[in-house]
């Protein structure tokens, strides 16, 4: 079962973007990905918001992404949107073990 949050980081005058971009530049984004149990921690930009930036980070259980919480690069993070004035929204999912129904395949390209 893995789990996978959905983090919007949003600010003004490009902030959030800065964020991540200091993130992946410091290679703080690239240590976190190298943490055990990380599966994926990838920014993205929403079209239809230039002040948001969406982190979805995923982790192979509840115990890693426990490890991580406690993990002094939380410190970094905290730092860093302290640093650019973020606020936060978060989204939790929880993996579906039994895989992508028959029913939705049809809608998916591979």
């Amino acid at each position: 079962m893995s789990i996978t949050m959905n983090l919007y980081y949003t600010g003004t005058n490009g902030s959030a973007r800065k964020f991540a971009e200091e993130m992946e530049q410091s290679g703080t984004a690239a240590m976190i990905r190298a943490e055990d149990g990380n599966l994926r921690y990838d920014y993205f930009l929403p079209m239809s918001d230039p002040e948001t930036v969406l982190l979805i980070d995923s982790w192979k259980d509840q115990a890693s992404l426990d490890i991580h919480h406690a993990s002094p690069m939380m410190g970094t993070i905290a730092a860093l949107r302290e640093k650019y004035d973020l606020h936060m929204r978060a989204e939790r999912y929880v993996s579906d073990e039994a895989g992508l129904p028959d029913a939705d395949k049809k809608f998916i390209k591979t």
